[in-house]
């Protein structure tokens, strides 16, 4: 039986459909309150929760004398909003009726799951769908009611009654969700010639206690009018044995499906398809709308379309610096358009005169002609182009054509998409209006509309989301299962420490250290995420954890990706031991038998002498060392600690899970912090790190003198050349960063290798020059950089390699070639690679396209690389930042995850935690086979 909430939610659904006329329930919601109010009191546990029924009592009983479609409807999607936490109490801008006021509440937003009441009200079914309209309706007037935009504000008071207002009650828009508000606006954060936020998640003792914070406030962005809601079949009780056998074949090889052989299979292997699942999760790259086909003579510059014609000539010409460009010539009868094809006159065998295709891409201008400048492009189907269907356009291999794809696929969609057991609760989809699993997956290979492909879209990015932070609130829970070392200092120590610091600390890293203080002293492991910006000092907070940890009797060890970095680390680190050591203890700071500090500190990579290493690890394993600093050697076999009581993991996303749970399976449970300095918006780093606490760095030392930073064209290249020299000149050394290793085929991009030899011979002759990138082996990277640390290299020449992990003081420019081609995050930590010295830092951006530039232009406003990456994900989804993930499966969708969807899938995740951590009750078996699947059964690894 639904509880009371759950029922409640059910009615305010039906109402709305039915036009808010109130006639969900017999004798309307005034009536249906009254009894209502009973069961939900009976049900709720918490004060807030009563206080939650009452004010949901009145706005029930004041419903029926609110005048006007929009008002009820506005009032509807409240009360539902408050039921599932996602809207904070109303502030008084609800469209209330002249009547006793609502009880004023200040309820939790997401109350306890309740017991299930004995009794269910009596719910009218919806009407069925009529052919023929009312007596007296026109039926072309209806049409036109239902397209009309609602209103956002109810009707004046004169107008009640009228024919206007009747008619949009009688006729409501059943297009979705109406007068959603707009999306918030986000504030704006604000040498030489060329150069003229955060907190903290505090861990509880029960960590995965229901949510009792403040109102989860999501961003509400307005969806185009949608024509229809996602259909929903009612499920079949469930049948375990068939499901098994489904979820077999659907796991079986795609070999075994008649019609696809091993030549065809090992084809398609090519694609990474090797099982039915696999097939059913490859989406198309994108669509051929022939629904939505544009004339060639109502053509607009600037346009994205599909327009489909015949071959009227196809020539190779000579362009700019030597490249062949094959121009096609397309007619449709109404006009022609000239398709150019960069660098790949190849192509002019597919384009026969007479032949029919269709090109898809963004329509150009070129002496007042229409142009499409490297289109997508296929031959015409005449079936699809008759039937105005949308046609799915899959990624393809040697072998297999469009067609014979689009082929295969419709084989395997219709024989398994349909029948596809749904994991998430039912509860779930009720609450969101979300699609069937099943219909999701079709729509997306094969859609009917594109409101059907963005309802299906929605479900099938909601999944990815709600699986990821679910796989990751269990790992955690796992990992915490087991009690750690308490390990605690007193304040006085603490304090004295911090104040022999040969700088001060800001207000940020001093929160962050108590913070850690606070979880070290619990037995309950810490796991816990430090961000800041480049330079946002969390070295020193990683320094006074690992004392701490020293200081009450364990050892501790960091790890970092490169043995560049954790030799920087081993410096920065033993420096700052010392300080605090010997400024708080003189006359304990050295052994007096030994004469050694009293803290060891000690490096371990790849490159450490066999003889050294042997003494350093029986050290280690006798207690000597303290602190061991070090890069992937860390994880080896003979390294083992004494007493293991903190790991630190730097530049955490740059190793693989089984790095991470290697390190940590070196202690009995120990705490863990792991830093980054990749900027994250705090929702997704919510749900990216949902395993880990959460804690930033959202000051900067006082002193550091921001970036300054360039936006430049193409043709001013030569200028960027000349300040380079200029700071050479000065004995300042330069980064120059090209996006690509070599050439790709189009030879749109500049790339490290053929540039490093140009630069070398024609523009830095009299330099040294030096080539870094990721084909290199790891004893080839060291010994680059190191040769740049020394300054034995004036201008490195690299790819993104040195985005973290390179520090070169003297380095004062870096110069970013094809700067439209990285994310704005990603830009910001190249950036940080410079002005880490006494020097002030100067970054320079040089698009390679026409293309992206706009969206470059607040990399010369900000250096808040939190603000980038809040930009980051507005402009280019959130796929970007989930990709840096080496876990679980890669996310399909992350391209059209949106904000507002991040913070759903994360409290639907934690509500369903709070209630089931274990997903034991039989509704959530799928859900927890679907996360075994994906994560491991009994996985206690780290999946952050």
């Amino acid at each position: 039986m639904p509880s009371a909430l759950e029922t409640l939610v059910k009615i305010l659904k039906l109402e709305r459909d039915l036009g808010c006329a109130d006639k969900a329930v017999i004798g309307g919601l005034r009536a249906f309150a009254q009894n209502w109010v009973k069961d939900a009191h009976a049900q709720a546990r918490k004060p807030e929760h009563h206080a939650l029924v009452d004010e949901l009592a009145g706005l029930l009983s004041n419903y029926t004398d609110l005048s006007g479609t929009d008002s009820r409807d506005q009032a509807i999607k409240y009360m539902i909003g408050r039921i599932t936490g996602r809207v904070a109490p109303s502030s008084g801008n609800l469209p209330v009726p002249p009547t006793p006021p609502v009880t004023e509440s200040v309820a939790e937003p997401v109350p306890e799951s309740i017991p299930t009441p004995d009794a269910s009200p009596e719910v009218i079914d919806p009407p069925q769908p009529r052919r023929d309209p009312p007596q007296g309706r026109n039926p072309f007037r209806e049409k036109r009611l239902e397209r009309r935009p609602r209103e956002s504000q109810p009707p004046p008071e004169g107008n009640k009654g009228s024919k206007k207002e009747t008619e949009r009650e009688t006729y409501p828009d059943r297009g979705g969700q109406r007068g959603r508000p707009a999306p918030p606006q986000e504030p704006e954060d604000a040498g030489d010639d060329l150069f003229s936020k955060g907190g903290e998640i505090r861990p509880t003792d029960d960590p995965y206690a229901p949510f009792t914070g403040s109102v989860i406030n999501i961003p509400q962005t307005p969806d185009p009018a949608r024509v229809f809601r996602p259909p929903r079949k009612a499920r079949a009780p469930r049948d375990q044995s068939r499901e098994a056998a489904y979820f077999r074949r659907l796991d079986a090889p795609i070999t075994t499906l008649k019609g696809i052989g091993p030549k065809i299979g090992e084809k398609l292997a090519a694609l990474d398809l090797h099982t039915v699942r696999d097939w059913l999760y490859l989406f198309p790259r994108r669509y051929l709308d022939y629904t939505r086909m544009t004339p060639i003579r109502r053509l607009e510059p600037g346009q994205l379309t599909t327009v489909a014609g015949t071959v009227r000539n196809a020539v190779i010409i000579k362009g700019r610096r030597g490249v062949d460009v094959l121009n096609v010539i397309l007619d449709d009868g109404t006009g022609t358009l000239t398709a150019s094809f960069f660098g790949q006159p190849y192509l002019i065998s597919k384009f026969p005169r007479g032949e029919q295709v269709v090109f898809s891409g963004k329509t150009g201008i070129y002496q007042g002609r229409i142009t499409l400048d490297n289109p997508e492009w296929e031959p015409i189907e005449q079936e699809a182009l008759h039937t105005r269907k949308m046609i799915p356009v899959y990624p393809l291999t040697k072998g297999l054509s469009a067609h014979a794809m689009r082929r295969l696929s419709a084989k395997v969609v219709g024989m398994f998409a349909d029948d596809m057991p749904d994991y998430l609760p039912q509860s779930v989809l009720d609450r969101l209006e979300m699609a069937d699993l099943g219909w999701s997956l079709r729509q997306l290979h094969f859609p009917d509309s594109e409101e059907a492909r963005r309802h299906a879209r929605q479900r099938i990015a909601f999944d990815e989301l709600i699986l990821l932070q679910l796989g990751m609130l269990r790992n955690r829970r796992v990992w915490q299962s087991q009690p750690g070392l308490a390990l605690e200092v007193q304040d006085q120590w603490l304090e004295g420490a911090l104040a022999a610091l040969p700088f001060q600390l800001t207000g940020a890293q001093r929160r962050a250290i108590e913070i850690i203080r606070e979880d070290l002293a619990r037995t309950l492991p810490m796991n816990r995420l430090l961000q800041g910006d480049v330079g946002a000092g969390k070295t020193a907070v990683a320094a006074a954890a690992l004392l701490i940890a020293v200081m009450s009797g364990a050892q501790g060890a960091i790890m970092a990706p490169t043995s560049i970095l954790a030799e920087q680390h081993y410096r920065g680190i033993s420096r700052l031991i010392q300080a605090m050591t010997r400024s708080l203890v003189p006359e304990e700071s050295e052994n007096p038998q030994s004469g050694e500090p009293l803290v060891k500190v000690a490096l371990l990579t790849g490159a450490t002498p066999a003889a050294e290493r042997a003494e350093l690890l029986a050290a280690l394993r006798e207690g000597r060392i303290h602190i061991l600093i070090g890069t992937h050697a860390l994880i080896q076999e003979g390294v083992e600690f004494e007493r293991l009581g903190l790991a630190v993991i730097d530049e955490q996303h740059r190793f693989g899970v089984e790095q991470r749970g290697a390190l940590r399976g070196k202690g009995t449970n120990p705490h863990l912090l792991v830093m980054t300095a990749t900027p994250i918006p705090r929702t997704l780093a919510l749900t990216v790190h949902a395993d880990l606490d959460y804690t930033v760095l959202d000051e900067m030392p006082p002193g550091r003198t921001p970036i300054q930073t360039r936006l430049l064209t193409s043709g001013e290249r030569e200028i960027s050349y000349r300040f380079i020299r200029g700071h050479l000149e000065k004995g300042r050394q330069a980064f120059i960063v090209y996006p690509l290793i070599e050439s790709d085929e189009n030879k749109e991009s500049r790339a490290a290798v053929s540039e490093y030899e140009r630069l070398q011979k024609e523009v830095f002759p009299d330099r040294r020059l030096g080539l870094l990138h990721g084909r290199m082996s790891p004893s080839q990277k060291d010994g680059i950089m190191n040769a740049f640390s020394r300054g034995e290299i004036d201008v490195l020449i690299s790819t993104t390699v040195v985005e973290v992990g390179i520090d070169v003081p003297n380095a004062s420019v870096i110069l970013i070639e094809g700067a439209n081609r990285f994310g704005l995050a990603q830009l910001h930590q190249l950036r940080g690679r410079v002005g880490r010295g006494q020097h002030p830092g100067f970054c320079i951006l040089l698009p390679d396209g026409e293309g992206g530039t706009e969206r470059l232009e607040v990399m010369e406003e900000t250096n808040d690389g939190f603000v980038l990456a809040q930009k980051d994900l507005e402009q280019r989804g959130a796929g970007e930042l989930f990709g840096t993930r080496q876990s679980g499966e890669g996310l399909k969708m992350g391209e059209y995850m949106n904000p507002a969807l991040v913070e759903l899938a994360q409290l639907e995740a934690r509500t369903l935690y709070a209630e089931d951590p274990d997903l034991s009750l039989p509704e959530h078996d799928l859900l927890r086979t679907q996360i075994e699947r994906i994560f491991g059964v009994t996985s206690g690894g780290d999946v952050s």
